[in-house]
């Protein structure tokens, strides 16, 4: 659409005129609803700060309400301190919902200018630097906010908190609270609180080595408010520290459970032993309340009648993780012979190696499960959107539509899965037969001949093509707005977990994880909507064909974890990955866990065709790497911000190659965080703290993301 001369201003400072064209497919020949659209995909300081300044028309349209209504900086790398305080001059009276989330690179004082956004609703901080007296003054300033995310760092002090400061958030409903202190943060503060989300992330000790203690905060003369609380959610980091002080937490819900309350969620790793006050809770709990989401510790659940006691209205979201959870009690207890469960949006299973079996007394962990269970599971849950089934072996018997897979494929709506890998075996080896050894199942090369590894633009039969008739990608087929899916080894150990203890000495796949390879991987090319992948601990992987076909075809793959694929000590499917990587286009995380793993010149040259990469996280046993290639691919990559290579590299190649990178790159990219260290190094837990977290929770420290957390628990 062209712009009539009329429009011309004399004004320097003024955008400039768009100019005339003939052809009516021209951008701004849209209509003003398909353009708001596009330009709603645009970060925010681009759109305010560039985008605007290009003519009349598009200046209009981006500061358009339904654009400067809420900024999203989170994963915004490229927003320097300057952009950010700019684009809060330029709208800050319009933003009624901010998101800063993550942006640790921004200093306090710059994370105060959202003071001038005056009509917040709701605002994240999450990760940003915040003392006690920049918080206050912020509060201060939004008597309108509702919805808050903060964390609370050593050196917080609720003293310093002004009145005006305690009034807004004594008005606050929402409230997300990371704590990395003993502390109960602002929760006494916020009277009016109806959904609380805490998460534990103290360590036991401080840098200098002191022990650290909830009896801290014993005696604190404010206590929390939680009488009108609808939601309470606690996800604890590792250490017996942060056990503690979630105790106080929930001693005040023990006196008095909410009426209101319908969900109850608190995700512990390892055991969490059940106290007098935490019983006094659930019996409580029981009586008063009816909930729609449930997470319990293991050590609750475990040999416990309660989940015959709880009531339950419109549930939408289970977690059993880790619970020694039988089909039987599955089917008594949660689906109740005939329980209405068909708002149940997510369900979490892993780790309950029983769950679909009968009894769990005189099972083995590798036995075959009861597919009756598994079907009025999917009967009774027809609206599954988010299913985890990993960490267990789930095997299926021979026979037809008795298989996992075959049963799944009945849950059309399906979004996220996580399944290991054993349980989408097509059928369990015969006594009959024997195994075959793992070079037949390669792609034959002829005699003598050299094959480069990729997949042709037509189908080829054999073992690395997709294959039809397996059961695995029947399921595919069935749920093709799959948008993250998980296949892990019943057996994986990372080496560096997120919420578990490393272990170096894992145990060897499932034998049935055998029969899973190149063509079941190729099957997942089917799913064009996926954007999350994970692959770890697939022995079969031999070629690495089916990694290619993945690039070809999930043009929206956006994050991808490979971990020890193939056999142990060997990295053969290296020509495979290359050839994948130069297709994902749009793939910004890259999480790669495998032992002696050569990161060269040839994998940093692949890699570098990504053209939108940001993250990225190597983890090594004995790998190697090339100074020299990292450097010429965060050369080549300019968006990358995270470069974490954890190795078989000596402490001064290491110390070295981190120094030259920060030299190099941190002018120009404010968010650039380099670690690289020894894997096997002692002093590897000290420099993992000093990590973002939003980096160490979504890309350097591996862990099962499909159902791990209610949908929508945070907007």
């Amino acid at each position: 659409m062209a712009s009539s001369g009329e429009d011309t201003c004399d004004d320097s400072d003024a955008p400039p005129v768009a100019a005339p064209v003939a052809d009516s497919t021209h951008l701004l020949g849209f209509s003003d609803e398909i353009l708001l659209h596009i330009l709603s995909h645009v970060p925010s300081t681009d759109l305010v700060l560039n985008v605007r300044r290009t003519c009349r028309k598009l200046a209009a349209l981006c500061l358009d309400k339904s654009l400067t209504h809420t900024v999203l900086l989170q994963k915004e790398y490229e927003a320097s301190e300057d952009k950010v305080k700019r684009l809060v001059k330029e709208i800050g009276r319009d933003v009624q919902q901010l998101s800063m989330a993550g942006c640790y690179w921004l200093s306090g004082a710059t994370v105060e200018h959202v003071a001038r956004c005056r009509g917040l609703v709701r605002v994240n901080l999450s990760g940003c630097p915040l003392t006690s007296l920049r918080l206050s003054k912020v509060l201060s300033a939004l008597p309108h906010l509702r919805s808050l995310a903060i964390d609370v760092s050593p050196g917080f002090d609720a003293s310093q908190l002004s009145g005006e400061c305690k009034a807004t958030l004594s008005r606050v409903r929402e409230l997300k609270q990371t704590l990395y202190t003993p502390s109960y943060g602002v929760v006494p503060c916020c009277t009016s609180l109806e959904k609380l989300l805490l998460y534990f992330e103290i360590l036991d000790r401080t840098r200098e080595g002191a022990v650290l203690s909830g009896q801290l905060m014993v005696g604190q003369s404010n206590v929390p408010h939680y009488q009108h609380l609808r939601v309470f959610y606690a996800r604890l980091a590792p250490g017996y520290i942060n056990q503690e002080v979630v105790r106080l937490y929930l001693a005040v819900l023990s006196d008095r459970t909410p009426e209101n309350l319908h969900a109850f969620l608190i995700s512990v790793p390892g055991s969490f032993a059940e106290s007098g006050a935490t019983r006094n809770l659930l019996e409580s709990m029981a009586r008063n309340v009816a909930l729609d989401a449930l997470q319990l510790p293991k050590s609750w659940l475990n040999g416990s009648a309660l989940l015959q006691h709880l009531k339950f209205s419109s549930p939408f979201y289970f977690s059993f993780s880790r619970c020694a959870l039988s089909g039987g009690h599955l089917l008594q207890r949660v689906i109740d012979g005939g329980r209405d469960l068909r708002s149940l949006a997510g369900l979490n299973l892993s780790g309950c190696a029983h769950c679909l079996a009968p009894d769990c007394l005189l099972r083995k962990a590798e036995d075959d499960i009861d597919p009756a269970i598994l079907e009025a599971l999917v009967a009774a849950c027809p609206n599954l959107r988010h299913l985890n089934l990993s960490a267990a072996h789930h095997h299926s018997p021979e026979g037809p539509g008795q298989h996992l897979c075959q049963l799944l494929a009945r849950l059309p709506r399906l979004r996220s899965l996580s399944l290991p890998v054993c349980a989408v075996a097509d059928s369990p080896p015969r006594a009959d037969r024997a195994p075959v050894p793992p070079a037949m199942r390669a792609v034959p090369r002829g005699f003598g001949k050299k094959v480069r590894i990729g997949v042709p633009s037509v189908p080829f039969p054999g073992p690395a093509g997709p294959q039809p008739s397996s059961v695995f990608w029947s399921l595919l087929k069935n749920v093709p707005f799959l948008d993250r899916l998980e296949l892990i080894g019943s057996n994986f150990s990372s080496a560096m977990p997120r919420n578990e203890p490393a272990i170096r000495n894992s145990l060897p796949p499932c034998s049935r994880a055998q029969s899973v390879g190149d063509a079941e991987v190729a099957a997942i090319g089917q799913l064009a909507f996926l954007r999350h992948l994970t692959l770890a601990q697939l022995p079969s992987i031999l070629t690495g064909s089916g990694l290619v076909s993945i690039g070809l075809q999930c043009q929206q793959l956006q994050s991808l974890s490979l971990a020890h694929l193939g056999l142990m000590g060997k990295v053969v499917y290296m020509s495979g990955l290359s050839d994948m990587l130069k297709h994902c286009k749009r793939l910004k995380d890259l999480r790669l866990e495998q032992p002696y793993f050569s990161a060269n010149a040839q994998f940093f040259q692949a890699l570098s065709q990504c053209s939108a990469l940001q993250r990225l996280c190597l983890v090594s046993r004995s790998g190697t790497l090339q100074p020299e290639a990292v450097l010429a691919f965060m050369a080549r990559c300019l968006r990358v911000v995270v470069c974490h290579l954890f190795t078989g590299e000596s402490l001064s190649t290491c110390r070295s190659l981190q120094q030259a990178l920060l030299r190099s790159f941190q002018a120009e990219r404010p968010a650039l965080n380099v670690v690289v260290f020894p894997l096997l190094h002692e002093g590897l837990t000290d420099v993992i703290r000093d990590v973002p977290m939003v980096h160490l929770d979504e890309v350097t420290l591996f862990k099962s993301r499909v159902a791990e957390e209610p949908p929508n628990l945070w907007w």
